[in-house]
């Protein structure tokens, strides 16, 4: 019998959660590299997108955020880079059951599985035109995800008032906690 999304997710979050100690990297700026992440998640060095998913995990495993600024780093280099909004986006969303409660997982488009969790921010941003507000999940270490339009969809779906406060806010559970997903 083949092994629920949901679980799938959990085993892949606990088996390639790790990722290099960049936070504990401090060399000197090296300077600035000819590369974005485009709202829409794609990665372009010198103007040309990146194919490679590889290469972008590779370069994604390596990025940190200090302050507003993205950066490569590596034990001995730091480049900066651009980003147009968030480094990652949350391609997917698997709801199951963890100690009795509700628990959701969200995968990036880089492959990182994101428990919604206290351990976790989510925030609520504006984006788009007109803006509107936008759920957006912690990956790690400061660096977030924005919840895809497909994935926001589908939260929409599974959303309820909450039992306290005001009744005109849709709100999603995960790991005991109820979550914002806006108002109508």
């Amino acid at each position: 019998m083949a092994e629920p999304l949901f679980q799938q997710l959990q085993r892949l979050q606990e088996e390639f959660s790790g990722h290099p100690p960049v936070s504990d990297w401090s060399p000197d700026l090296c300077g600035d590299m000819d590369m974005v992440i485009r709202r829409d998640g794609s990665w372009v060095h010198e103007g040309t997108v990146i194919r490679r998913k590889p290469l972008v995990n590779l370069f994604a495993s390596i990025l940190k955020r200090e302050g507003d600024e993205y950066f490569l780093v590596t034990p001995v280099e730091k480049w900066r880079i651009r980003v147009e909004d968030v480094p990652f986006l949350a391609t997917q969303v698997a709801r199951g059951k963890e100690g009795g409660e509700d628990k959701l997982l969200f995968t990036t488009n880089t492959g990182d599985v994101v428990p919604l969790d206290a351990g976790h921010q989510w925030e609520l941003r504006p984006f788009g035109r007109p803006p509107q507000p936008i759920p957006y999940i912690e990956v790690r270490n400061g660096l977030f995800a924005r919840i895809s339009r497909d994935v926001y969809y589908e939260l929409v779906s599974w959303a309820a008032t909450p039992a306290q406060g005001p009744q005109d806010t849709l709100v999603v559970k995960s790991a005991g906690e109820d979550w914002p997903l806006g108002q109508y």
